[in-house]
């Protein structure tokens, strides 16, 4: 029987209704251990050099110690705990996973998000998470970094593609063919003309009358019979049975 270690986490926001929420939903979590509370930068870094800390929870905008500014500090560390950014600020990712943040959350934090970041963070505690790939986009005409494994499928759009992710769509001028071959090793598949699935995020399989379809989050896509059979064998692979 395997052994789940928790993490130990800080908390950090200047305004403590924020830390407090936060620190109630991470409680919730089996795999998080015990919370230490900051409500200022200066706090966070004394929590680090007092604590065994696993991961830190960064609110962006903190008077005199940003979060950012503790993720440079604590960059510069032999081996530095990662830092998931929790903020209502859409605009400073760029410079978020310029230092390698392991995630960036926007405020108000859905448990789902959360809980992903929390895995993440376990995966790096077992040393089973490379670097992530992080896909510049522009929205509105403003850059923006996503998480490859933070899209749960592509559509194709002509030369364009959109990116799907739990929060939003991202259109990005790549055709859905070359993404196909760049991410086939990420274990997305090609399900349809029109879509390429992240098969790991396929909740259920419905095969009737020939007819074939996934379920990602809450969108149902198509499989064309074309790809049925590499969709089938992949499915196997993974143990996810058709209607389950």
């Amino acid at each position: 029987m395997v052994t789940v270690v928790p993490a130990n986490v800080v908390v950090a926001d200047d305004e403590l209704p924020a830390v407090e929420e936060l620190a109630f939903l991470l409680g919730r979590d089996a795999r998080i251990g015990t919370i230490h509370r900051a409500s200022s930068g200066a706090e966070a870094l004394r929590a680090l050099e007092k604590y065994p800390v696993d991961a830190l929870f960064l609110d962006i905008h903190m008077p005199s110690l940003s979060g950012l500014d503790i993720a440079r500090v604590i960059s510069r560390f032999r081996k530095p705990p990662p830092v998931v950014f929790v903020t209502a600020d859409e605009d400073r990712a760029v410079e978020a996973f310029d230092l390698r943040a392991l995630d960036y959350l926007l405020k108000p934090v859905r448990t789902e998000r959360l809980a992903e970041s929390v895995r993440r963070i376990c995966e790096l505690m077992e040393g089973s998470t490379p670097a992530p790939e992080v896909i510049t986009v522009d929205q509105g005409g403003v850059s923006r970094m996503i998480r490859r494994d933070d899209v749960r499928y592509v559509q194709a759009q002509g030369d364009y593609a959109r990116l799907h992710t739990v929060e939003a769509s991202y259109l990005i001028r790549i055709p859905l063919n070359d993404l196909e071959r760049q991410w086939a090793q990420a274990g997305f598949l090609r399900t349809h003309r029109s879509y390429l699935v992240a098969m790991d995020q396929v909740r259920k399989v419905r095969i009737n009358a020939g007819r074939a379809s996934l379920f990602v989050g809450d969108a149902e896509l198509p499989v064309s019979r074309r790809h049925l059979p590499d969709v089938r064998e992949k499915l196997e692979a993974t143990r996810l049975r058709p209607g389950h």
